[in-house]
């Protein structure tokens, strides 16, 4: 085993795939080490990827050179645009994955990458000096050293299980924990943790299902791909889309709830630790939600080479036997047969309030963070962080400026300033909502707006980008009505003269409204990028309430638009900061 590396990952979830990749890709020698090389890319929760708001985040890793699209693509067993009734700047893919095939498609990707090397242990603990992260000690006692580490941990750190008032050591349900790395993050690097918790849904054999009282749900007659780089006409050739269905719980399911609320595990655990307001149990839906009748449950299919079946909308904690009795509650469900039971999971997480907009850590230098140990949930969210930590620690030890997304660029950038300036109480998950710049920044346009960055940062190939390249002066043709200078759709491949008209038609629909945001986006970037000094020291500003000062000393804002979105920060502390920061300049100056 080599003992030297460039970046480490810890972690082989969706977050550390990205981040090995793009770093492997970048030219670094790579190693990402896992508690487990068969639950590469698993899939615990849905098996679907996509959905409001995370389908164009999955659109923009695509665009920057990222994996999770493509795989989707592959791996996908039905294809659906949400939001397609409304407006194009909120229209959301979705894709529900043979989960099996998603994980090994990804785990070849790892192996075939050069530069990246996967070892299967235990990361104990940091090597870390003067602040600096300088290495990994693995289980076995050996230290591996690297310029830079990611982490990327999951439900791992720490993680126990709760099935009813039962609880066992578990990063997911029959499989190993991180045992000893949160003492490290706490001890030798001084930051702090927390803990959040989740709930995932019984499988179901699908020989067991009456579909006849459910209503089918089919996949799109005209899908589109995730990835820039599929080959639309010949993908949709070959897909074979499988339907989900729908059926709702009713009085008796909640009856079942209500009777044995005191045995879910949801209140079982740390008392603090939160779960996903947007991905509650079912227990917490009837207890939020009383007046209530009936809940939504999807009935979708966890892959082509099995009988599973996920129940999308019914998370629980609930025992066994109680779960059981509400299932077959439910119409459709009376005689389903449970293969795996749902479950709660608790973990370990740190406030990203300890993390800059690159993801590395304030504490310690080389140090990146990434997916659920930031607080947030979901595969998608993961993704994004982990291929911008990956990024960035390449960077970092090049030397060389971050790459950090505005908020008017990308939902990436939404998602990673949220949680470095707002921090959380509970997991975080994006919405189109949560998107200012949403007219802009839709799944259509990922490309334009983003594949520059991946192939200046050497991950676009010439090839594909010169292909991307004709196709964008193809829509200033179209946009100019110069119909007969077209480029043929040969020359386009995978981009097509179709997908061009499309994307000059909703660049004029919104055309009117975009110039406007661009104005309103301009003005806020000169307040935005204004730099506030690491070291600003904001207990020598008489002029802030004590309150204010705290605030803005935990989070350590590094542009005044940072500053600004602070919870609890008055448009007048903002005010009394410029002032501040522009006496120090001139008496730098």
């Amino acid at each position: 085993m080599d003992k030297k590396y460039n970046i480490i990952i810890i972690g082989a979830g969706h977050a550390g795939c990205e981040a090995a990749l793009a770093c492997a890709r970048m030219g670094f020698r790579t190693l990402i080490i896992t508690l487990n090389a068969d639950s590469i890319a698993s899939m615990p929760c849905n098996p679907a990827i996509g959905g409001i708001a995370k389908g164009q985040i999955v659109r923009e890793i695509d665009a920057m050179g990222g994996e999770m699209g493509w795989i989707t693509d592959h791996a996908g067993i039905q294809f659906k645009m949400l939001n397609s009734s409304r407006g194009p700047a909120v229209w959301s893919p979705r894709a529900q994955c043979d989960k099996q095939m998603y994980s090994i498609m990804m785990s070849g990707s790892l192996q075939k990458q050069a530069n990246l090397d996967i070892l299967q242990s235990e990361a104990i603990s940091l090597i870390i000096k003067n602040n600096k992260v300088y290495g990994v000690k693995i289980l076995t006692g050996e230290e591996i050293e690297a310029n830079a580490v990611v982490i990327a941990a999951g439900t791992f750190l720490k993680g126990k299980i709760h099935v009813g008032k039962i609880n066992f050591d578990g990063g997911r349900f029959n499989e190993g924990v991180a045992s000893y790395l949160s003492k490290s993050l706490i001890d030798d690097c001084g930051l702090a943790l927390k803990r959040f918790k989740t709930t995932t849904p019984p499988r179901i054999n699908a020989n067991s299902v009456d579909y006849s009282k459910m209503t089918e749900h089919p996949g799109d007659e005209k899908p589109r791909p995730f990835s820039h780089f599929t080959e639309k006409e010949n993908w949709r050739k070959n897909l074979k889309q499988i339907s989900c269905w729908l059926t709702y719980t009713n009085a008796v399911s909640h009856q079942y709830v209500r009777d044995n609320i005191e045995f879910s595990s949801i209140n079982t655990g740390d008392a603090d630790a939160k779960s996903p307001r947007y991905c509650p149990s079912i227990e917490e839906k009837i207890q939020r939600y009383p007046e209530k009748e009936k809940h939504q449950i999807f009935l979708e299919p966890e892959g082509r080479s099995t009988n599973e079946v996920y129940l999308n909308g019914l998370y629980t904690g609930l025992p066994f036997d109680v779960q059981q009795k509400m299932i077959n509650s439910i119409g459709g469900l009376e005689n389903a047969k449970v293969i795996r039971y749902g479950y709660a999971i608790e973990y370990d997480f740190l406030s990203p309030l300890q993390i800059k907009k690159s993801l590395e850590t304030k504490n310690i230098e080389n140090l990146f963070l990434a997916g659920q140990i930031n607080g947030t949930t979901g595969y998608e969210e993961a993704a994004a962080q982990g291929f911008m930590a990956g990024v960035n620690a390449a960077l970092k030890i090049q030397e060389k400026e971050p790459l950090i997304l505005g908020r008017q660029e990308a939902y990436t950038g939404i998602l990673i300033d949220d949680i470095t300036t707002k921090g959380m109480d509970e997991p975080y998950r994006m919405f189109t909502s949560r998107a200012e710049y949403r007219l802009s920044i839709r799944n259509d346009n990922a490309d334009l707006r983003l594949m520059d960055i991946g192939k200046n940062l050497g991950l676009i190939s010439d090839a594909a980008y010169k292909r991307f390249d004709l196709y964008r002066n193809t829509l200033i043709d179209l946009y100019d009505g110069k119909e007969d200078s077209l480029a043929s759709d040969n020359d386009l491949l995978p981009w097509t003269i179709e997908q061009a008209r499309e994307e000059v038609a909703i660049h004029k629909k919104y055309e009117g409204y975009i110039e406007i945001q661009n104005k309103t986006a301009k003005k806020v970037k000169k307040h935005e990028d204004r730099r506030i000094p690491e070291d600003f020291d904001y207990n020598a500003m008489s002029s802030l309430s004590a309150e204010t000062k705290q605030r803005l000393s935990q989070v350590k804002p590094q542009t005044l638009g940072q500053a600004s979105r602070i919870q609890g920060i008055k448009p007048s502390d903002i005010a009394i900061l410029t002032i501040y920061l522009e006496k120090n300049r001139r008496r730098d100056a």
